[in-house]
């Protein structure tokens, strides 16, 4: 059997967790049957069962583009590069509604199944407007059509599941619940500092962490509103890039400056780090905090626990099913609007609420030590690559069948 991942994020072009999905799928997937990856990039690497590819987003002239519109644009004739060449896999496989569209391509032209994995969903993130304008409309076109003419949709957990059979009109028999997963052999405690003494992280204080990009959907302002609540003597830990937006990016800046003022033991990374470096910042935390305001999975949460670390986040979308309140960290409430943008109702007291979780923990070191034992245990019970892939597997063998 022969798999076509259609993707825009693949090492080193990586910056969110559909990147890291593909990535480790793909690679235990190779182990088992051929694996060709089409990608946005300049990728070009052959392996035993593993090719990868390349295709670049400048194929044509864009400088006269409007701006927001100018990344649909782009996505479409990446698209239409990706199927120029012949497609001869058994299955089509997509991530991400920027890679849809090739899968719609390629199911029409060369009628081959279609699997969408669905990493999140358009009528969820109504802030993307802010980043793409008009072409949100065109980006929640794209992903209706390929999901609802898929023969197959993974949703990476049960509430996503049930968000896709809300929103659109497909037939529960095709939907199939497969979690994200990890390396556990990569991402576990480390001793190596160098990381922290790199960044500025002082080793004998305790610190709470973030990795993530800075989106209205990872909610990162909400932590860093949060900072004012928290113990003075824990530092804050921000590894937080790849702004959506110029708008969201000077927001973030002024709400940490503002935050500075009061204090002077907040760390903000402006950049994605390399996973050894992660790693080490996962491994010497205190607390991980995750603020998602929408977060079908939330990979990093488990990265987080592999690594022995507590984690404070909020409970919403499919976090409910990967982090257990009480037992690996503690899940906030946060009550949300109703309609778009499906902010907090109250800001102020989700921020104050997330601050509370995490010097409860910091100031508990049996609980935190728990917590971290019982999250790696989880991470292994519940989220290995190799039990992923053969689940994947096994619903690629059920539409050949």
């Amino acid at each position: 059997m022969k798999v076509l991942f259609f993707t825009k994020e693949f090492p080193p072009h990586v910056y969110g967790g559909a990147g890291v999905h593909v990535e480790y799928l793909a690679a235990e997937l190779a182990k088992i049957m051929d694996v060709d990856v089409r990608c946005f990039g300049d990728q070009d690497l052959k392996k035993e069962r593993l090719q990868i590819k390349g295709f670049s987003e400048n194929l044509f002239d864009f400088n006269d583009t409007d701006d927001k519109i100018k990344p649909v644009l782009k996505t479409l004739a990446t698209c239409i590069q990706m199927n120029a060449n012949p497609v001869d896999a058994d299955i089509v496989h997509c991530h991400t509604w920027y890679a849809q569209f090739a899968g719609i391509i390629s199911k029409l032209c060369y009628g081959v199944p279609l699997v969408i994995t669905t990493h999140s969903l358009e009528p969820l993130r109504p802030w993307k407007r802010e980043q793409l304008g008009r072409g949100y409309d065109a980006s929640s076109w794209i992903e209706k059509t390929a999901i609802e003419m898929a023969d197959a949709v993974i949703a990476v957990s049960k509430e996503t599941k049930e968000d896709v059979l809300k929103h659109f009109n497909v037939d529960e028999r095709k939907l199939k619940v497969i979690y994200n997963g990890i390396d556990l052999k990569e991402y576990v405690v480390t001793t190596d500092t160098s990381a922290l003494e790199k960044y500025g992280v002082n080793k004998d204080c305790p610190y709470v962490l973030f990795v993530g990009r800075i989106t209205r959907q990872k909610g990162i302002i909400h932590l860093v509103n949060a900072i004012k609540y928290i113990d003075k003597n824990t530092q804050v830990v921000l590894c937080a890039g790849a702004p959506d937006t110029p708008e969201i990016a000077l927001e973030m800046e002024k709400s940490v400056q503002e935050a500075k003022k009061e204090r002077g033991n907040i760390i903000w990374l402006d950049k994605m780090l390399d996973k050894k470096e992660v790693i080490q910042l996962y491994s010497h935390a205190d607390v991980f905090c995750c603020p998602s305001i929408y977060e079908p999975f939330g990979i990093i949460n488990i990265e987080a626990m592999a690594c022995n670390t507590a984690v404070v986040a909020s409970a919403v979308g499919g976090i409910k099913e990967v982090v257990v309140d009480g037992e690996t960290g503690i899940l906030v409430s946060v009550e949300q609007q109703k309609e778009a943008p499906f902010e907090p109702v109250n800001p102020e007291a989700f921020s104050r609420d997330l601050a509370n979780a995490i010097n409860k923990i910091i100031k508990d070191p049996d609980l935190k030590k728990r917590m971290a034992h019982n999250g790696r245990k989880r991470v292994e019970q519940f989220f290995d690559w190799q039990a992923i892939a053969k689940q994947t597997q096994e619903l690629y063998k059920s539409l050949k069948s």
